[in-house]
């Protein structure tokens, strides 16, 4: 194995997704932006419409469109950054579904393409995207007239169940769309943890989908297995990487595993990170750099082939912690020189 390997487990992933549209009457979404978080939509996509996903939400038009190709027809694509200007062809070709956020891209949207269907999302507390109380007051009648797929706004602190954040925002989402006869959505993973009252005609669960928090029992999706170019030993005192940031205190033998933060391991792994071996965790040694990173491995009975950053042992919230990040962060971050390889579907 000359490069990373990064394996994806279609399986866990849909396990993931069943439960957590079991945890509800709502249809359960799947949120495959970012490129189903760094895992790849396409695959990802196919394996969650066999599992009976029919709808999917990604960041920008572009997305949606690759999408599509990997979908084909039937399932609804919702474009969360709605209608950009020069999105309309893509839109119409695609038939991708824009989630409009202002008054702005409502005029875009009906202008360009009327009769071409639209959510809407309003902004409940968060000042990101979608409108505010006062402008959805002065577009609501002409909004709902033109008849919108779905009515959707976002929860700012899902992941924390007691934040009375949650509470406020829901109670303003029911203020805002008291009365109308639509489809409504305001959950994403957290939101579906939180309890039935958030989850409205349809949730949209992320990160839980892909093994992290907060969904506690997710099962892990995503398996790292990196390299290891060469090993060697270190005599105490002897400095390992750059500007000498790891020391040895004992005779060393440390391997050099061929990743790094080009491809998307972050340099703040040091000096607490680690990786794992045969169920024993080996720290890092030194910083970790572009292409290369050193481990101690001193402790194992022999030297590896190959070491995990993420796996059974160490999931992407126990890289992220180690790492002063999120999940999110992690996953987004993989970069294009793994070989991917997917299990299951």
């Amino acid at each position: 194995m000359s490069t990373a390997i990064l394996t994806v487990d279609l399986n866990a992933l849909v396990a993931n997704w069943q439960v957590l549209a079991a945890m509800s009457r709502a249809e359960t979404a799947a949120v495959v932006k970012a490129d189903a978080y760094g895992l790849g939509a396409a695959r990802v996509g196919r394996a969650l419409a066999r599992a009976g996903a029919r709808t999917f939400f990604v960041a920008v038009a572009e997305e949606g469109a690759s999408l599509r190709q990997a979908l084909g027809p039937g399932p609804v694509i919702y474009v969360l950054s709605g209608h950009m200007a020069g999105d309309a062809d893509m839109l119409s070709d695609m038939d991708l579904c824009p989630v409009l956020n202002s008054l702005d891209q409502m005029i875009r949207h009906l202008e360009a393409l009327p009769g071409h269907p639209f959510a809407l999302q309003l902004d409940t507390g968060m000042n990101r995207l979608g409108m505010e109380e006062s402008e959805w007051s002065a577009v609501r009648d002409i909004a709902v007239a033109q008849g919108p797929q779905l009515i959707m706004s976002h929860l700012a602190a899902s992941e924390i169940p007691g934040d009375e954040a949650n509470r406020s925002q829901l109670a303003l989402f029911r203020e805002m769309t008291a009365g109308l006869d639509c489809p409504l959505s305001l959950a994403n993973t957290g939101g579906v943890l939180l309890n039935r009252a958030y989850h409205f005609d349809v949730t949209r669960p992320g990160i839980g989908l892909y093994g992290g928090r907060p969904f506690a029992d997710a099962r892990p999706v995503a398996t790292l297995d990196i390299p290891v170019i060469q090993c060697r030993d270190v005599a105490p005192g002897e400095a390992v990487g750059y500007n000498g940031t790891w020391i040895a205190k004992r005779p060393s033998r440390i391997a050099t595993i061929g990743a790094g933060y080009a491809d998307g391991i972050f340099r703040a792994l040091s000096p607490r990170g680690a990786v794992w071996a045969d169920d024993m965790r080996c720290p890092l040694a030194g910083r970790v750099s572009m292409d290369l990173i050193g481990v101690d491995v001193t402790d194992l009975p022999h030297d590896p082939k190959t070491l995990s950053l993420m796996g059974p042992d160490q999931g992407i919230d126990d890289v992220a912690d180690a790492a002063g990040t999120i999940g999110y962060e992690i996953l987004t971050a993989l970069g294009a020189r793994y070989t991917r390889r997917y299990t299951g579907g």
